[in-house]
């Protein structure tokens, strides 16, 4: 077995002018294998159905007829607003099969939001289902642009019906041969100020995940993967899309409303998923339940992002099932950037070693690379060689584009630091960081310090203004069932974070609530947090 070392040194990314991921992937898998599984999907009621890559690749090449048909041509831009059902996948493959830009929303979008997005992206289309269909009717007169609206689950008054279209059609359809460098996917990041930007990927980006699908989730072709994410999250494209199925591996999905901490487990024992991949709170709420009895039979490999992942998490699961949770880094803007692969040894808490491919280091604010153990930026170098799997630009939005570069590197917004063995080891997002009385304070060491106490199940750290300290440190804090929010517990936990953390990164403030305000890919949301502190607003208690 090759070392991390020999990995990174020798791998090099392909170099093609021209790819189209359903041509050079999907339709390969389905020449060569057209048996073979693609999907396993399941729901809430137990129904269960497959798809090969041959059906698959049939059904895209369909809907890429009909989406012709009804007047959408190669780089108009299409939103879809799809949970987990199988059209999801069958209408991204016809997209990218046509040159047809892909913009995926989640379906708690509202109306405005809806609008917003169509009105920026100036989409030509909306392909969604009966439970958001009135969202799109509501604004539909607002947005010009928007010409066709498809709706994959029957009819409706003023929509194209997908179903019975997409059976009609005919499976013969000439593939745009795209560049590397044409537009794909257009992803409106939820970020943390101001209206969200439109994150623009292109058809290159696909082959950027061949180290997100190897590397770190590990997987080979008779995998049954797991992702369990919000198909409006990049992080779908990462581990139910691109990844997995540039490797030829199967991916397992569930079709529910919302997660469920229990009915995953069963999940797990039932089916013969191998590989897993969720955000660090789907793991928080793992290991609430009682894994005694939780007996994965094939599940062999588990990798977290999103968000740093907690090291009592890792170490509770691993306890449990003999399985050590493999945190990566990157970024709606990026492939997998920074990982605890399977060729690493795993330091808790850090986020692992760079990607092969991706130079990745830590630079002060004129771009120059600093020491071990300096805080800094996180950055990839972009010059000479730009790496597959960045994005191309925040579409219309030069300034904020050009904000992202400094010199010959690529900053990603988040701060670290490098230790002396090349881990690297997360601070914050750059405008999270708390400074308090002359000190850094990262939100992320007292979050963690505080979820190692049996009374917590979620934190949330912001800065709070103090007249005298510029900024104290306040824990909004989820706890367990049955636990109530005293002033005495208030105490107790102050106490414990001074002795688990330096006292002076001790919470000075404790606002006990229901739940945390969170972003639609799972991210805790603290500019919510703060700004509803800031306004003395009440929070549900």
């Amino acid at each position: 077995m090759q070392t991390y070392e020999e990995i990174y040194s020798q791998f090099r990314w392909p170099q093609k002018q021209h790819y189209n991921f359903a041509r050079d992937v999907i339709d390969r898998w389905a020449e060569k294998f057209p048996s073979k599984r693609a999907m396993l999907w399941v729901d809430e009621a137990g129904n269960i159905a497959e798809r090969s890559f041959s059906q698959i690749s049939d059904a895209s090449k369909r809907f890429a007829n009909v989406l012709m048909q009804s007047g959408v041509k190669r780089g108009d831009v299409v939103i879809i607003i799809l949970s987990r059902q199988i059209a999801w996948w069958e209408v991204k493959m016809a997209c990218l099969r046509a040159g047809v830009v892909i913009s995926p929303g989640t379906t708690q979008l509202s109306s405005k939001d809806i609008a917003y997005r169509i009105h920026a992206a100036k989409a030509v289309a909306v392909i969604t289902d009966s439970a958001n269909a009135d969202k799109v009717d509501n604004i539909a007169k607002q947005c010009p642009s928007l010409n066709v609206k498809f709706l994959i689950d029957g009819s409706r008054e003023g929509w194209l019906d997908y179903t019975d279209l997409t059976a009609k059609a005919d499976t013969c359809f000439v593939n745009v041969n795209t560049h590397v460098d044409d537009e794909a996917l257009l992803y409106f990041t939820s970020g943390t100020t101001g209206y969200p930007k439109m994150t623009v990927h292109c058809h290159g980006y696909p082959m950027g995940h061949e180290t997100t699908a190897r590397f770190w989730l590990d997987i080979v072709s008779d995998d049954l993967h797991w992702n369990i994410s919000d198909t409006g999250w990049a992080k779908a494209a990462w581990s139910s899309y691109f990844g997995p199925w540039l490797i030829g591996s199967a991916v397992f999905v569930h079709h529910t409303p919302q997660f469920d901490a229990e009915e995953t487990l069963e999940i797990l024992q039932k089916h013969p998923i191998t590989t897993m991949c969720g955000a660090p709170t789907i793991y928080r709420l793992l290991v609430q339940q009682d894994l005694s009895k939780f007996k994965p039979k094939t599940l062999r490999h588990c990798v977290a992002a999103g968000e740093p992942l907690n090291p009592e998490v890792i170490e509770v699961w691993k306890n449990a099932t003999g399985l050590i949770i493999r945190d990566g880094y990157g970024q709606t803007e990026t492939v997998i950037l920074c990982g605890n692969f399977s060729t690493v040894p795993v330091r808790y808490g850090s986020m692992g070693k760079p990607a092969p491919g991706i130079d990745l280091n830590i630079v002060d604010n004129a771009g120059q690379p600093v020491g071990p153990n300096e805080e800094g930026h996180i950055a990839v170098r972009v010059s000479p060689v730009r790496p597959y799997g960045l994005f191309k630009e925040y579409k219309n939005d030069p300034k904020s584009t050009a904000l992202c570069y400094k010199g010959d590197w690529y900053l990603t917004g988040d701060r670290a630091y490098k230790d002396e063995d090349g881990y690297f080891w997360f601070v914050s997002r750059t405008d999270d960081v708390i400074l308090s009385a002359g000190y850094r304070i990262g939100p992320f060491e007292v979050e963690s310090a505080l979820l190692e106490h049996e009374a917590v199940v979620e934190s949330a750290v912001v800065a709070k203004s103090h007249p005298v300290r510029g900024d104290i440190v306040k824990a909004f804090i989820v706890l367990a069932k049955g636990v109530e929010g005293t002033e005495a517990l208030k105490s107790e936990l102050q106490t414990y974070v001074k002795t688990v953390t330096a006292p002076y990164k001790y919470p000075r403030e404790i606002e006990f609530i229901k739940t945390l305000p969170k972003t639609v890919s799972g991210k805790i949301h603290r500019i919510d947090l703060r700004a509803r502190d800031k306004s003395n607003a009440k929070i549900t208690e």
